[in-house]
């Protein structure tokens, strides 16, 4: 992530970041976290996902996935993207 941040930001391009849900089966009866995977935004089994771009549309990152629960700053948090962008160049 870092690597794309700086990339960005040495070459004067603008990126796009976006927090997405993809909605995924419910997950085993008899898993213990089956709770986590249900999102508050769409109250559907989901992971998220954390994906940044640049103004072509080009995918430059694509974070793991995680359940859907985790809110995006959440997210953005354990990426580290909040701590680079409130670092600067």
């Amino acid at each position: 992530m870092a690597e794309v941040i700086a990339h960005l930001g040495a070459s004067g391009k603008t990126g796009i970041i976006d927090g997405t849900e993809i909605r995924v089966r419910r997950p085993a009866v008899g898993r213990r976290d089956r709770d986590r995977f249900i999102s508050g935004k769409s109250k559907q089994n989901a992971v998220k996902t954390m994906v940044v771009t640049d103004g072509d549309g080009r995918v430059l990152f694509c974070s793991p996935t995680r359940p859907g629960s985790c809110a995006d700053i959440t997210h953005a948090r354990q990426l580290g993207l909040v701590k680079i962008l409130a670092d600067g160049p």
